[in-house]
């Protein structure tokens, strides 16, 4: 276990997740304190921090310590914050965003390095978040399946039928028709920072394999997209208004559970540039 000088790190689960103590985002925080919370970002994999009581503009401010921030490809942010994209659903509403497993917007020819989620309403109970350790995937699987995994580069691409069902609702409140995006990237790739190996395909994104067809990718997406995401690879949070997740999107896939009909959930987002996958 890592020890931290300037915050506590307790994690929430084996596999991944840690809520962050001694963070307060509307402060305008030293150094050593942000390389620790970056630190733990890259050790745990998604990050927890509660009560967090900050305006849109001190959100902004305090992502802007860990990269450059960037505008989500498909809808607009807030009018007084552009990089917050509000991420909503009303009591009528069926479907949620994001709501099956996925890293997040795998179709840009460069993804983000992360994704930063602020509860601001939440429903009186579900509307929790699922995390999934890709690193753990990887490693699990046999010699013989990661040799065949080798050099096999994804095809990701935004008009995947599932994934459309749970913008819909929020593209038609816009008023937003958007255009199809597709990109290439490899099935296993190499996290920039910690060198490590992690699966990168997800259900959600990935159509077929590059130089397959998509009757013959099926067979061993599927065993991937089951795999990545057994009980043991995997941590649950459960949201309160103020709380925030910031999760790495190189090594971690999530799933905002749908189970809260009937009630609204308010969630602000930011997205942090990230690089080409290798």
């Amino acid at each position: 276990m890592r020890n931290y000088r300037h915050i506590e790190v307790r994690p929430i689960a084996g596999a991944l997740g840690a809520e962050l103590y001694g963070v307060d985002m509307s402060c305008d925080l030293e150094d050593d304190v942000i390389a620790e919370v970056r630190q733990a970002f890259l050790d745990h994999l998604v990050i927890f921090l509660r009560d967090q009581k900050v305006t849109p503009q001190q959100n902004v401010a305090f992502a802007r310590r860990f990269g450059e921030l960037i505008k989500y490809p498909q809808l607009d942010g807030l009018p007084e914050a552009p990089f917050i994209t509000p991420v909503v659903k009303l009591e009528n509403e069926r479907h949620n965003f994001g709501g099956l497993w996925h890293s997040d917007t795998t179709y840009l020819e460069i993804p983000p390095m992360g994704s930063m989620l602020l509860a601001r309403e939440v429903p009186p109970y579900g509307g929790d978040t699922v995390f999934a350790n890709q690193y753990l995937a990887y490693e699990a699987l046999s010699d013989g399946l990661k040799a065949t995994l080798d050099g096999l580069i994804g095809v990701s691409s935004s008009t995947k039928a599932e994934v459309s069902k749970t913008r819909e609702d929020r593209l038609k409140a816009a008023g937003k028709e958007t255009k199809p995006l597709e990109a290439e990237h490899p099935i296993v790739r190499t996290h920039p920072e910690t060198g490590r190996k992690a699966l990168y395909t997800s259900s959600a994104h990935t159509s077929h394999i590059k130089g397959w067809t998509e009757r013959e990718s099926l067979a061993l997406l599927e065993f991937l997209w089951e795999h990545q995401v057994r009980p043991e690879f995997t941590c649950r949070f459960r949201w309160e208004t103020g709380s925030l997740a910031f999760w790495d999107n190189r090594c971690a896939m999530h799933n905002a559970i749908n189970d809260y009909h009937g009630h609204r959930r308010v969630m602000h987002r930011i997205t942090l540039a990230g690089d080409k996958p290798r």
